[in-house]
């Protein structure tokens, strides 16, 4: 699996020197908005207090990783100046207010974004997080696959990375209803396997998942080694773990099962920095535990990467000429083709 010049800088960029993987995730809208409501008891929450907590987030905890994940809505406007330059990019592209109906749930863009925009403005990767599961209506299935192929093909016309997070999520008839963005009890590990089994199909070009545990992290046991292997034999390409709402001591368990099967890392969120949210709205106290807890667990699940990790080059699905530049010669300027505007 060949990569191309903008992929494989982008693949670099997200990475450590090594080929690891350690970024941190602040492009939650929902989860940041609605526990921002719950502490001050109001109906919205304000856009400054939602873009000035991932500011926090990202000043404080940002040296620890290799890339960071924002969005346009909140994290790009108020912090992209206070990013380090050297410092890859991820910007989502999905809406977190999804279409739904009786049968499931159906992605979209956030209104007036695109691939050739995220491009535009400079960042390594584009990110679409897709609800899916394998046994929703067909309807349902088909406007997800065809909206992620769209978005692969987009990534591939503008030589950007193309980073797919699939969750799973309870339909009307499962017999164990959750809130939103809990893991689901009584999880079938058949529906996160099936779904990366689709989507590790060429056409959709992705080119790194973002994927959940295949178990609740609260249940999992060492027999659970075994679905972790398979799925890290059906992504057919780099993956990373995201915590999905884990403890920090469950989201180390997770990723223990990830390393020994084949992950190249982690792209986490509230595990790292939810306990200090409690102090929220002193802003003062949440600084301070993200600058002790929230710091120290950032560099226990660094370490854990740089000893357990896949490196990404090292994936079976790349050989040595994969991640190296593919143009070697004179004749880059005529192989390596541009875009044609209409």
């Amino acid at each position: 699996m060949q990569l191309s010049p903008g992929k494989l800088l982008g693949m670099k960029r997200l990475s450590d020197d090594n080929g690891v993987f350690k970024m941190l995730a602040v492009d939650q809208r929902p989860p940041i908005k609605n526990l921002i409501i719950e502490k001050l008891s109001i109906d919205e929450a304000p856009w400054e207090k939602v873009s000035n907590f991932k500011k926090l987030l990202i000043e404080t905890l940002q040296d620890l990783s290799t890339a960071i994940l924002i969005d346009p809505h909140f994290a790009v406007p108020g912090s992209m100046d206070s990013i380090l330059p050297r410092k890859g990019i991820i910007v989502t592209l999905e809406d977190s207010n999804y279409d739904e109906n009786e049968y499931g749930r159906i992605s979209k863009n956030i209104d007036e974004w695109s691939v050739s925009k995220i491009k535009r403005m400079g960042a390594d990767a584009v990110k679409v997080l897709a609800y899916y599961r394998p046994d929703a209506h067909k309807s349902i299935l088909d406007q997800q696959k065809d909206y992620i192929q769209k978005i692969g093909e987009q990534c591939k016309i503008f030589d950007i990375l193309f980073l797919l997070e699939l969750l799973v999520y309870p339909l009307d008839n499962d017999k164990f209803q959750t809130k939103e963005y809990i893991e689901m009890k009584g999880k079938n590990p058949t529906h996160v396997l099936d779904s990366v089994k689709e989507f590790s199909d060429p056409k959709y070009n992705v080119d790194v998942f973002k994927l959940e545990s295949p178990v609740n992290p609260k249940t999992i046991q060492d027999k659970d080694i075994n679905l972790f292997q398979e799925l890290g034999q059906i992504a057919q390409r780099p993956w990373v773990m995201l915590s999905a709402g884990a403890n920090k001591n469950d989201f180390k368990k997770v990723l223990e099962f990830a390393y020994e099967s084949g992950c190249s890392g982690f792209l986490a969120r509230r595990a790292i920095w939810l306990d200090a949210f409690q102090n929220y709205p002193d802003i003062e106290k949440v600084k301070l535990e993200l600058e002790k807890d929230g710091r120290e667990y950032s560099k226990e699940i660094s370490l854990q990467a740089d000893k357990y990790a896949k490196p990404w080059h090292k994936h079976q699905s790349y050989n040595k000429e994969d991640v190296r530049f593919p143009f070697r010669d004179h004749n880059f300027r005529y192989n390596y083709k541009g875009i044609v505007l209409k």
